[in-house]
């Protein structure tokens, strides 16, 4: 466990997982917030270096502290991105600019890693309903926003599968840049979200 706004924790997390297990095969950076919906003319600096210090200085961390421990033996990294990591989201202009800086710092790690025989991919999730989701929609819906259920329904009807994607959806795409099976793939950036138009 560690606070990925703090480099030295990353790399006491890092360093403690090669001593633990003897090696690291596999990392997958996926700390990150999502601030309050506003406009860009209300946005909030402070928020803004809140949002980064973990979105963006912690996947540079998290990439420095791995790909060190990785130079030897090779290996996968896993970044978590988002659809905003190449298209904005209205009134999320925080998250938005934190997603596009974490697809920047995972196509140059994949250039600088990969003579080392390091894949650097990440997955951009589409909306998936999880808790953090759920509590957004109960907040907006309180302020007189659709209401959850209805929100989720238009959500999923957005999508080629007629379903919004599931954790577990993002877990196997992570299992998948993470594992043999996709060698061959590096600085790719792999939408998981139910086929979003």
């Amino acid at each position: 466990m560690a606070d990925v706004r703090v480099e030295e924790e990353v790399a006491a997390a890092v360093r403690s997982t090669v001593e633990r297990f003897g090696r690291l095969d596999v990392v997958v950076a996926n700390a990150g917030i999502v601030p309050p919906w506003s406009d860009t003319e209300e946005l909030d600096l402070e928020r803004l270096d809140e949002v980064f210090a973990v979105n963006v200085r912690g996947v540079a961390a998290t990439l420095k502290h791995a790909v060190s421990a990785l130079r030897e033996r090779g290996g996968s990294i896993v970044v978590m991105a988002s659809l905003n990591a190449w298209r904005a989201h209205r009134s999320q202009p925080v998250y938005t600019a934190s997603k596009h800086a974490v697809l920047g710092l995972l196509r140059s790690a994949a250039l600088d890693a990969g003579r080392h025989g390091i894949r650097v991919n990440g997955l951009a999730p589409g909306p998936i309903a999880t808790d953090a989701l759920r509590t957004r929609l109960e907040r907006r819906a309180a302020a007189g926003g659709l209401a959850v259920e209805k929100a989720l329904a238009e959500a999923a009807a957005g999508t080629a599968l007629g379903r919004m994607a599931t954790e577990e959806d993002v877990a196997r795409a992570a299992l998948f840049l993470a594992s043999d099976l996709s060698s061959g793939i590096t600085g790719a950036l792999l939408p998981v979200d139910g086929g979003i138009a």
